[in-house]
């Protein structure tokens, strides 16, 4: 028998769920930007917070860069553990409201939280090794100093960075995007005006140098989060959120993971990959690790705006997949693989125009310049295959064929590490840029095979 509570929450859930609806009537076109653009900005933030703070550190000495840029494959995984595990939540999510399933929906909300603790206590334990990870790239004293020092502070307060993805995803899958805007402009803004305080000691603050910047961003990513709990408890009613309904299901746990996982090791890879440049790099010198480091924080710029709209697209097929609507399926799919080829080609023409401006953000030498130069060019140009791919990788986890995106990802990396490696050895460190491109033609050959088959195999048959 149905409860008065639980019969008066299910009303609200059916008034409420306007919003989320609008994911199978509002034209495709005017829906992909409305739903991306904020998670688009969202994913740029998180980009910003690791730019700001190289920027900054950039000015105490290039050790500081470089042992910043050894931390960022760790950070970079966070990142990755949690935006996979909020996708897949979120992906589920839509696909259930979709075909309205309500009580499996709400399920998977609250099964969400679960896994942002068990991901908060992974990274906690990488933070307590942090100095023999530092020590293991590099015997610089003093970029261990630095590096240990951010990596701890980083990982062991990484709950507000987990939770803040979880939380953002639950306003996504339910059409409340714009919100997501709030949650993370605070941070970014916080982040960017404390940076410099507490790295060079002003306003009265103690001079904190790499440790303040690892502060700012901390309290930064606490302040998004805080923000993030206060409007889904008042705006997003229609999840029913309690505390006491946060009780795990295996079943579910399992399927969000069944979404999740691809777009983690998606993600991942790129943290394992950069590790293992680090390590080819180092061989020639610290430069060419700030020069490597420079790079990827700048290439964040135009790849996290792709998350975005990789992210966005995911609940909007998947809801399309759920109510068996074909048409605006294969619109979404489109529409995504268009913006992002057009996306990323700007970069790569932003890369090859102005370099030289780019580097100097970072307070570049002219020898990391000049090294530096060379390298945006050359990595820049995998932009636009890399957009095709990650966009097609959208509709491979929302038609339940997340695996395609693992197996993509996997052959990248599986290239570009080895490939680096050979031409390290070879032909120098400008030779290790091309690795990049040449991994990410290989990437797009297997994502062009992987699309034909689903659209015989799923999307024919809606």
């Amino acid at each position: 028998m149905i409860s008065n509570k639980d019969s008066v929450q299910r009303e609200i859930f059916i008034e409420d769920k306007r919003d989320s609806d609008i994911m199978g009537t509002e034209p495709v076109h005017g829906l992909m930007l409305r739903m991306s653009i904020p998670l688009m900005f969202s994913m740029f933030v998180v980009a910003l917070y690791n730019v700001v703070d190289s920027i900054f550190v950039s000015r105490i000495n290039e050790n500081a860069l470089t042992a910043v840029t050894l931390c960022f494959p760790f950070q970079s995984l966070k990142i990755s553990v949690g935006i996979g595990t909020a996708v897949g939540m979120s992906a589920l999510l839509s696909k259930y409201i979709g075909a309205k399933k309500y009580d499996k929906a709400e399920k998977v909300a609250h099964n969400g939280f679960i896994l942002v603790m068990i991901n908060y206590l992974f990274f906690f334990i990488i933070g307590c090794f942090a100095r023999p990870i530092i020590a293991a790239q590099t015997a610089d004293p003093q970029i261990i100093e630095y590096g240990t020092t951010y990596l701890q502070i980083t990982q062991w307060f990484s709950f507000a960075a987990i939770l803040q993805f979880m939380l953002e995803r639950l306003l996504q899958a339910t059409g409340k995007t714009g919100h997501i805007l709030a949650m993370q402009a605070s941070g970014a803004i916080f982040n960017i005006i404390m940076d410099p305080i507490l790295i060079f000691g002003l306003l009265g603050f103690p001079e904190m140098g790499v440790k303040g910047a690892a502060v700012a961003t901390v309290c930064g990513q606490m302040l998004s989060c805080l923000i993030g709990i206060v409007l889904n408890i008042r705006i997003n009613r229609e999840l029913g959120l309690s505390l006491s309904k946060i009780i795990p299901h295996w079943q579910t746990i399992r399927d969000i993971y069944k979404l999740g996982i691809p777009v983690i090791v998606l993600q991942s890879m790129g943290a394992v990959m950069s590790f293992s440049i680090n390590k080819i790099l180092i061989g020639f010198s610290s430069t060419a690790v700030a020069t490597f480091g420079v790079y990827f924080r700048l290439q964040n710029f135009v790849f996290m705006p792709i998350f975005g709209m990789n992210s966005a697209s995911v609940p909007i097929i998947a809801y399309n997949y759920g109510a068996r609507n074909r048409e605006r399926v294969e619109k979404v799919i489109s529409l995504g693989v268009r913006y992002g080829i057009i996306i990323m080609s700007v970069g790569t023409m932003i890369f090859w125009l102005i370099p030289e401006q780019l580097m100097s953000l970072f307070d570049a030498s002219p020898e990391m310049t000049s090294l530096g130069v060379v390298a945006l060019h050359i990595m820049s140009l995998n932009f636009p295959f890399a957009g095709f791919c990650i966009m097609r990788g959208a509709a491979f986890q929302a038609l339940g064929k997340s695996v395609y995106s693992m197996n993509i990802s996997l052959v990248r990396q599986f290239v570009v590490i080895p490939v680096a490696y050979i031409f390290a050895k070879i032909g120098g460190i400008n030779m290790v840029w091309w690795a990049f491109p040449l991994a990410e033609i290989f990437g797009t050959s297997m994502s062009l095979v992987y699309s034909r088959r689903i659209r015989k195999q799923i999307i024919s048959k809606l």
